[in-house]
């Protein structure tokens, strides 16, 4: 009975924290209007326009195959950007395009160091960290 419980728990944790979407091919040529999608891809090069002014962003979002008109009204998540990837949560209009209340920026798994990291600080570091003299 406990093993059960917590064979539940475990199951119902992961697939509530999983962030399933759809891709654009997926999406079809006949996405219902109004019906809420969560939508992912790459933003297409040379498709992002951003009005500080008004909050509007606009962009193409593709899976390689096929591209989605996406509008947002808001600011755009910090690591969003023109070749990344990013999940969008909306609704598809009747007017044609993806009309997004939501985007999650998604970013790489791997670390890279920053490029202009100074050699000489990073040793002073170990070396305080080894428990080294001066």
């Amino acid at each position: 009975m406990i093993a059960a419980a917590l064979v539940y728990m475990i199951y119902a944790g992961v697939t509530q924290s999983a962030v399933y979407f759809v891709t654009p091919s997926e999406l079809g040529s006949a996405p219902v209007a109004g019906k809420a999608y969560r939508l992912g891809g790459m933003v297409e090069r040379g498709s992002l326009r951003w009005e500080p002014s008004t909050l509007s962003l606009t962009f193409a979002l593709s899976d390689g195959k096929a591209s989605v008109a996406v509008r947002h009204k808001g600011a755009p998540p910090d690591l969003f950007g023109e070749g990344r990837g990013a999940v969008v949560e909306g609704s598809w209009t009747p007017e044609g395009y993806f009309r997004a209340t939501h985007i999650m920026a998604k970013h790489s798994e791997e670390y890279k160091a920053p490029h202009d990291t100074n050699q000489a600080s990073i040793k002073e570091l170990m070396r305080t960290l080894s428990g080294g003299s001066r």
